[in-house]
C-alpha cells in the first residue's frame, strides 16, 4: 500500500478502505508473542505491556519493534456552533492557542518533550469557523473532503519524516460539544448521554449544549457516518479521520488521545470496526460521554489520570508506557540466554 490513495475525490471512497487497508501482521505479532513467553517472567506477569509489544510488532511488521520517531499531530478548527453560546471561553482562544503551541508554551508540548515526540500543529481556516449545525450541515461535503486530505497529507509527512507512531490531538473552541453531536448520532442516546462540561461550562451552558445537540440531531437524521461527520463534525474531526486512514495505509500505529479525538475516529468505526484495529486509546478522559463511547468501540485505554484537556496530552503520556513495553520485550533476557530453566 502506498500513499497513492489520497487525495480522496468524494466521501464515499472511505468505503472504499473496507477492502483495501492492510491488515496486522499475523506472522510478526506470533513471533514476538513467543518471545514474550521465553523472556525472563512468569507468562503474562507483565500484563498490558506484553500485549502493547505484540501490537506493535504486529503492525509494525517486525518482531522486535520500536520507536525510532514519534510524531504529534494536532489539529485545530473553528465551530459556528459557537453562535448557540456552548462556549464558556471566546472563540478566539483557538487561535491563540495554536500560537501557544507553536511557541512552546501549552502543556502537550511539555509532555511531547518527557515523551520524546515531535509536535506539528495544523491550524484548519480558523478565519471560516463551520456553519452552525442547528441550522446548515456543519461543512458541505467538498469542506469535510477538503479537511479529511489535509488530515490524510500531515500524517504521510510525518511517516515521510520517519514516524513510527503517530499521536493525535485536536484544538478547537465549541468542539466537545461537536464531538457529543458526532456520537450521539453514530451510536445512539440522548445528548444528555454524551454531553458534558468541555472546558468548563456550568449547568446553564451544558443545557445549551444539549439544546444545540438535539436541534442538531433532529435537523440531521438518517445519514450515513461520512454524510453525519460533515453535517454535525468540524474541520479537525475530519482531519483526525484523514490521518488515521493515511496512517492505516502504510500500517502505522497510532495513539487517540481523549473523548474529542476518539469521538472523531469512532466515525470511521461506524463505516467499518476494524477500521481501528492499528489505534490505541492514550487514556480515558474525564469528559464524561468518553468511557461509554469507549465501551461502544471496545477500546480500553492505557491510562485513566481524570484528565480533560485535549491537545493530545493524554496521548503523548501514553508513549511513555508503549515505550516501555518494548523496552522490556527487546532488552530481557530470554531463559536460555539467562541459563535459567523456565520450567
Amino acid at each position: 500500500m502506498t500513499r497513492s490513495l489520497f487525495p480522496l475525490q468524494d466521501l464515499a471512497e472511505i468505503v472504499g478502505f473496507l477492502a483495501e487497508m492492510p491488515g496486522i501482521d499475523s506472522a510478526s505479532a506470533a513471533a514476538a508473542r513467543a518471545r514474550q513467553a521465553s523472556l525472563t517472567k512468569p507468562p503474562g506477569s507483565l500484563g498490558r505491556l506484553e500485549e502493547l509489544a505484540v501490537f506493535m510488532a504486529g503492525w509494525q511488521g517486525d518482531p522486535r519493534p520500536r520507536i525510532e520517531r514519534a510524531e504529534a499531530l494536532v489539529f485545530a478548527g473553528n465551530h459556528g456552533i459557537c453562535a448557540r453560546g456552548v462556549n464558556p471561553y471566546p472563540q478566539a482562544v483557538t487561535a491563540l492557542m495554536v500560537e501557544n503551541f507553536r511557541r512552546g508554551g501549552a502543556a502537550i508540548n511539555q509532555l511531547c518533550q518527557v515523551a520524546g515526540a515531535e509536535l506539528s500543529v495544523i491550524a484548519l481556516d480558523l478565519d471560516r469557523p463551520t456553519a452552525d449545525f442547528t441550522v446548515a450541515p456543519a461543512m458541505t461535503a467538498a469542506e469535510c473532503l477538503d479537511a479529511l486530505n489535509h488530515g490524510a497529507e500531515a500524517a504521510d509527512n510525518a511517516i515521510e519524516r520517519g514516524a513510527d507512531i503517530l499521536i493525535l490531538g485536536e484544538m478547537g473552541i465549541g468542539n466537545s460539544t461537536v464531538a457529543a453531536a458526532l456520537v450521539a448520532s453514530l451510536f445512539g442516546g440522548s445528548a444528555t448521554d454524551w454531553v458534558g462540561p468541555g472546558t468548563g461550562a456550568d449547568a446553564a451552558g451544558i443545557q445549551r449544549k444539549i439544546s444545540a445537540i438535539d436541534r442538531g440531531l433532529e435537523r440531521h437524521r438518517g445519514l450515513s457516518p461520512q454524510a453525519t461527520l460533515a453535517a454535525l463534525g468540524g474541520r479537525e474531526q475530519a482531519a483526525i479521520c484523514g490521518a488515521v486512514l493515511a496512517a492505516r495505509v502504510q500500517r502505522i500505529p497510532v495513539l487517540l488521545d481523549g473523548f474529542i479525538c476518539t469521538a472523531s475516529a469512532a466515525v470511521l468505526h461506524t463505516i467499518g470496526p476494524r477500521m481501528l484495529d492499528h489505534c490505541l486509546v492514550g487514556h480515558c478522559s474525564a469528559e464524561p460521554g468518553h468511557r461509554r463511547l469507549l465501551h461502544a468501540i471496545g477500546k480500553r485505554p492505557l491510562l485513566d489520570l481524570d484528565m480533560r484537556l485535549g491537545e493530545g496530552t493524554g496521548a503523548a503520556l501514553a508513549i511513555g508506557l508503549v515505550r516501555a513495553a518494548l523496552a522490556c520485550h527487546n532488552g530481557m533476557a530470554t531463559f536460555a540466554e539467562a541459563g535459567i530453566a523456565s520450567e
